[in-house]
């Protein structure tokens, strides 16, 4: 089983930080907000807003639960676990950068849309990821993918990290 060590995940989080304060989410660090899909989105959402903040752009930090927004929802047999989005601004006007673990068919990030809208209108959204393992089911595509694992990828892709799970590596 293929393995992604912490190592390499915190030279991806410095690639990645390093991505968007060169890209046109950086040029506006007044205007920027980093939001986390609930659970390990938002701790990368956090591991970003701290190095951005150490480099001097101020970003705003959010993270969003999309459990209810889920098309799936139906279809599971038992209650869903309900976690607390925390998105203590308005996104009108500003360019959020939607981070996930891992991206596969769409479907989580489509949800995640749904759910920054009811807080307002953003001038611009980023879905960055930090694994993409293929298999879109939706015509959505990230602006930017930490490791591409889609040529190479099983139906399992388990990110652990330290402040959840006690560890840090993705085994796919």
């Amino acid at each position: 089983m293929p393995t992604i060590t912490d190592s390499e995940i915190e030279r991806a989080l410095d690639n990645w930080t390093r991505h968007i304060l060169q890209g046109p989410a950086g040029q506006s660090c007044n205007n920027l907000a980093i939001v986390g899909i609930v659970s390990h989105g938002d701790v990368l959402a956090q591991r970003l807003v701290q190095r951005l903040k150490n480099a001097g752009c101020h970003a705003h930090y959010g993270a969003i639960d999309i459990t209810l927004y889920r098309d799936d929802l139906s279809l599971r047999g038992n209650r869903p676990a309900l976690r607390s989005s925390h998105l203590p601004f308005s996104t009108d006007d500003l360019t959020l950068i939607l981070v996930d673990d891992v991206l596969s068919t769409g479907r989580t990030a489509r949800a995640a849309l749904e759910v920054l809208w009811e807080y307002g209108r953003p001038a611009r959204v980023e879905l960055h990821c930090l694994a993409d393992k293929g298999g879109r089911q939706l015509p959505i595509q990230p602006d930017y993918v930490a490791f591409n694992l889609s040529s190479e990828c099983p139906a399992d892709v388990r990110v652990h990290l330290l402040d959840i799970d006690g560890k840090e590596d993705i085994t796919y």
